[in-house]
């Protein structure tokens, strides 16, 4: 063992001299926001740096600029191609998908939507709440919504708030999302972002002071946070089965289809414990409120009511034959398959005002009997 001479020996050093922005961060307070859920804002177009001033319209950009603007947005990877293809921002404004793919070699078709998106935003100079969001963030959303297994996918197609706001039936399909509760979760999700006007802290992780939290509050909730409410009412061994089902407070509250019996499927309560799953039943119908309780139970026995299981599939939507003759003459319109339609009437929660019939009646397209238009999620079993 060789010793180190005195001066050349390591010393531990409490590094110093970071301030906290905020001179309460450090206290800790119940019912907080969880430390990795804070937005990680992407560069909204007045805070990209002097060099693409924004003064400038992007036709106008020269092609290092554009280059340097991908590369912002995440990607990057088609920097070299379009260096050799665009001379200025206009040609880009100007090319169709099928150049995107052609010219920059961009193959994944969200890539292509992305891009789009970002170029519309341009064009028509409105600025989105959603694009303060990047795809970093989606990420760290995935987990809160309990569905983490899609994280890799979501990442790899660099699906950020924008794309969240405009996700269609098929581009989930293209995440690899092809299970219709996690079809519903993510839908009842955005429904809950959009209440919020895209806010990227408005889902809650812990429990707060409350003691019988009302309806606008569950809507809010992270997977983490029923699991926190699981285990306050005495079903903590079964919480940990919650993981990657997709379970928040979004789903629980706004789809009429998830019941006290679904619940009970995704934590794998045996149907033989017929007093836990009444007590299971009994703490639900108190979480989600008498007014959504009795919707539930109108919709479960509707005519034609199909309950919602866990290994239901969603399908993508074939076109018959009789269709393809007017494939050449239609533009595509995606606006009547996004998961979540952007003008879904009144989406409110938590101190704004939502319409007169009880029960978050506003925030849910199918509380609202919208479901011919909102419900794009089919039932193809």
């Amino acid at each position: 063992m060789v010793t180190l001479p005195l001066p050349y020996r390591l010393r531990r050093t409490q590094s110093g001299g970071l301030q906290a922005a905020d001179p309460d961060a450090g206290q800790f307070r119940r019912g907080g926001l969880r430390a990795t859920a804070g937005p990680r804002l992407t560069r909204t177009p007045e805070s990209y740096d002097s060099a693409r001033d924004m003064n400038v319209p992007f036709s106008q950009w020269t092609k290092e600029q554009v280059c340097g603007w991908l590369e912002d947005y995440g990607l990057g990877q088609y920097v070299n191609l379009t260096r050799q293809w665009v001379e200025n921002g206009q040609m880009l404004l100007s090319a169709t998908p099928q150049d995107f793919e052609k010219e920059m070699g961009m193959k994944n078709p969200l890539h292509r939507k992305k891009l789009q998106l970002a170029l519309k935003a341009f064009t028509t100079k409105v600025i989105e709440k959603s694009s303060e969001l990047d795809y970093i963030w989606v990420t760290r959303w995935l987990d809160d919504i309990g569905l983490p297994q899609y994280k890799d996918h979501f990442h790899e197609a660099r699906v950020d708030g924008r794309m969240i706001q405009y996700l269609t039936v098929n581009d989930l399909l293209t995440l690899k999302v092809t299970s219709q509760l996690h079809h519903l979760s993510i839908k009842c999700a955005i429904h809950v972002l959009h209440a919020n006007k895209f806010n990227p802290n408005c889902l809650r992780r812990r429990p707060g002071e409350e003691k019988q939290p009302s309806p606008s509050e569950v809507v809010q909730w992270s997977n983490h946070r029923v699991m926190e409410w699981l285990r306050a009412v005495d079903l903590a061994e079964y919480a940990p089965n919650l993981r990657g089902s997709g379970v928040h407070g979004g789903l629980i509250i706004l789809e009429p289809r998830f019941s006290s019996e679904t619940l009970a499927l995704l934590l794998n309560i045996p149907p033989q414990k017929t007093l836990l799953r009444r007590h299971l039943a009994t703490a639900f119908s108190a979480l989600v409120g008498h007014q959504a309780t009795q919707e539930k139970r109108e919709y479960g026995n509707a005519t034609g009511h199909v309950p919602l299981t866990t290994t239901a599939k969603v399908k993508p939507k074939k076109l018959g034959f009789t269709q393809f003759s007017h494939l050449r003459k239609r533009k595509p319109d995606e606006s009547a398959d996004y998961i979540c339609p952007i003008d879904s009437g009144a989406l409110t929660v938590n101190g704004v005002s939502r319409l007169p019939s009880a029960a978050l009646r506003g925030l849910s397209p199918n509380l609202d009997r919208q479901t011919e238009r909102c419900e794009q999620v089919g039932i193809k079993i």
